[in-house]
């Protein structure tokens, strides 16, 4: 083994009685650990949150939604726009009608926005997220959130009743109205569409807003969010008036940009705590040099080089920062799977839009702060080690 290895291991496992480098060396790995730790477990629930929040907001409004201009209604079927958008792969197009409505059941009425569409499987957001009855949009059944349930005293199998927001306000032709039965209850933890949005099949809605064969929109559902941009973007540029193209981010951006402009503090802060954790490397290898400096001397003495012995701390401090590193990820790798697990942390629901705070594993994120830790630590080991390397052995042993 080589010389300045061995030498360097010699110190890190047999310390001297009642060394204060010792205590010195073990805060700097647990300050290390914390804050790589803590810049991890910052970045996973940065992630998590986002993911989550774009995960529920595309399951309900699709990644991007086509309408017209003027939110004038257009036939159901389009040539122009089933052929552009039969050039796409991977995407599920649903047809939708969007209309404000009156719901009432007895004396209780609230104004809600009606959505009728065809659910298409699995891959429509309501699927996971139904608490009571079934996700069944046949003719006659509407499907409301649990928290309007709730305050209507609402059950599944409930009959009630929706009126034409326009047909009340007009003043030609009569009310428009249509009962419905409540055949299931969905939570998706988003108040405004737990309390404001209500779901009905195409059909139903076509009747009761008088839109026969005509339909609000174009909703395009991906397996993959990533898919979702550059089609966004060249429906952007090939669709133009009388036509508009949104997607989830932008219905959402007041959203979305609070997200972004939360990232960089946050990751400034938690930075700062894993940075202390580099200086505190810096303080340990002083206090190092200082406890070893008569072994200094009487290793100049006998003929070591300066590069050997700088060589011999800066093992020591990488020593250091690997093992402050790999304990920072591996706690941090812990304590994410532990929430994906047991749900172990709850947030309050109608702030963050979930019960529980949301975490991503992501290795790769792990290991390169895990790095950036390591080599971090062998830059802050130089400065000492180039003053260990300068320490003659007069100096060294003068009080001995």
């Amino acid at each position: 083994m080589n010389l300045s290895l061995t030498i360097a291991f010699r110190h890190l496992r047999s310390p001297q009685k009642g060394s204060f480098s010792t205590l010195a060396g073990m805060l700097a790995i647990a300050g290390l650990g914390i804050g790589i730790a803590a810049l991890i477990i910052t970045l996973s629930i940065l992630e998590g949150f986002e993911t989550t929040i774009s995960e529920k907001i595309a399951g309900f409004d699709g990644h991007i939604r086509i309408q017209h201009f003027m939110d004038t209604p257009f036939p159901e079927e389009n040539p122009n726009l089933d052929s552009l958008l039969g050039t796409f792969i991977g995407q599920t197009v649903i047809p939708f009608i969007q209309k404000p409505a009156l719901l009432r059941k007895g004396f209780y009425a609230e104004g809600v926005i009606v959505e009728g569409l065809v659910v298409p499987d699995k891959k429509f957001g309501l699927t996971n997220i139904i608490v009571d009855g079934t996700l069944s949009l046949n003719s006659g059944s509407i499907l409301i959130g649990k928290r309007l349930a709730d305050k209507m005293a609402l059950h599944v199998g409930d009959r009630l009743a929706l009126f034409d927001m326009e047909s009340i306000a007009g003043v030609s032709s009569g009310q428009r109205v249509k009962p419905f039965t409540i055949t299931g209850l969905f939570h998706s933890g988003l108040l405004e569409y737990d309390q404001s949005i209500v779901y009905t099949s195409l059909k139903d809605a076509q009747q009761l807003f008088g839109m026969e064969k005509q339909i609000s929109g174009l909703m395009l559902l991906f397996k993959k969010s990533a898919y979702a941009g550059a089609i966004y973007r060249r429906l952007e540029a090939e669709l133009d008036y009388p036509w508009y193209v949104m997607s989830w981010k932008d219905k959402h951006h007041v959203l979305f940009d609070w997200i972004r402009i939360q990232r960089w503090p946050i990751l400034l802060i938690f930075g700062l705590i894993a940075f202390v954790g580099v200086v505190n490397i810096v303080s340990a290898m002083t206090m190092i040099i200082i406890e070893k400096i008569r072994e200094i001397g009487i290793f100049t003495s006998l003929g070591f080089t300066p590069n050997t012995i700088r060589k011999v701390f800066l093992i020591e401090g990488t020593v250091i920062g690997a093992i402050g590193s790999i304990a920072g990820v591996l706690v941090a790798l812990l304590l994410i799977w532990l929430q994906l697990r047991f749900q172990l942390i709850s947030i309050p629901e109608d702030v963050y839009f979930m019960d529980r705070i949301p975490v991503a594993m992501n290795g790769w994120v792990a290991c390169l702060i895990g790095f950036a830790g390591l080599a971090a630590s062998m830059l802050a080991s130089i400065l000492p080690t180039i003053k260990a390397a300068k320490i003659q052995p007069a100096e060294a042993l003068r009080y001995e």
